[in-house]
């Protein structure tokens, strides 16, 4: 078979593009988002949720696995200092944390509940924490719901410290549960989630996950850690589960890279 040097081309950028290691590419994300920083599956929604983080609206979009945002939200008395990752529980209501902390000089952060997920403009409740005394400013780019508790894990070189706050509107403190150190290089966490049954955590990396089982309580290094490889690497932000298998993943686009929705098995 001849090719022309069009077609030629053509399968040279196909090949080029399909370099994303383990990952299945669903979609690629609007141009309109320009740092999509999370990712959510919500119950009695079809839809994936995501928002941007500083600096961009605060606004959080549904998108269809196709990549389309299908509804776009203005949370009216928000705002967006550091909006870093999404949270769901299941009666449908969606958290978003704003809880970023690159500069280190936050001392009070936000959880923004949100119930009404089908009008174009609503409002949220507030859930506000600091960290205890002891504890020096972090940053937060990961969090989850279990068993009534916001687990939030801090995004370090060497060690992750993680701290739980009550889902509960008001003022708290965030209570340290344990500091882990993560083996390998890149031991950045920026999103976790849990699943539906609370026996599985994932936490997300530029280039791989760490998947947890097997613990008891909040003892979650505590059981089986396995670090599973992408074999492609980019600033992914937003990571959920889509059922007990397989997970979704959002990276932001730099330059021509990123910028997609994608799907990855773990077994």
């Amino acid at each position: 078979m001849i090719y022309n040097f069009k077609q030629l081309l053509l399968f040279s950028f196909l090949l080029t593009a399909c370099h994303t290691g383990k990952l299945n590419v669903l979609a690629d994300l609007p141009k309109s988002l320009k740092e999509a920083s999370a990712i959510e599956k919500v119950v009695n929604s079809k839809l994936l949720w995501t928002i941007e983080d500083s600096g961009n609206k605060n606004n959080i979009y549904g998108l269809d696995v196709e990549g389309n945002i299908i509804r776009d939200i203005d949370v009216s008395n928000s705002s967006n200092i550091d909006w870093e990752d999404l949270a769901s529980d299941n009666k449908g209501n969606l958290y978003i944390g704003d809880f970023g902390n690159n500069s280190k000089n936050r001392d009070d952060f936000t959880i923004y509940k949100i119930s009404n997920l089908s009008e174009d403009k609503t409002t949220a409740e507030r859930i506000n924490f600091t960290l205890p005394k002891k504890a020096n400013p972090k940053d937060f780019e990961a969090f989850f719901i279990l068993n009534g508790y916001f687990y939030l894990f801090s995004k370090e070189n060497k060690s992750t410290m993680v701290f739980k706050v009550p889902n509960t509107i008001g003022k708290h403190t965030a209570k340290m549960v344990t500091e882990y150190k993560l083996k390998g290089k890149r031991c950045k966490i920026t999103s976790a989630d849990v699943s539906d049954d609370g026996k599985t955590i994932i936490l997300l990396n530029h280039d791989k996950l760490w998947k947890l089982s097997n613990y008891k309580n909040d003892a979650f290094f505590e059981g089986t850690i396995e670090v599973l490889e992408f074999n492609h690497s980019s600033q992914k932000e937003g990571i959920c589960f889509k059922n007990n298998t397989e997970i979704y993943i959002t990276d932001e686009k730099s330059k021509n890279e990123g910028g997609n929705l994608y799907e990855f098995k773990l077994n």
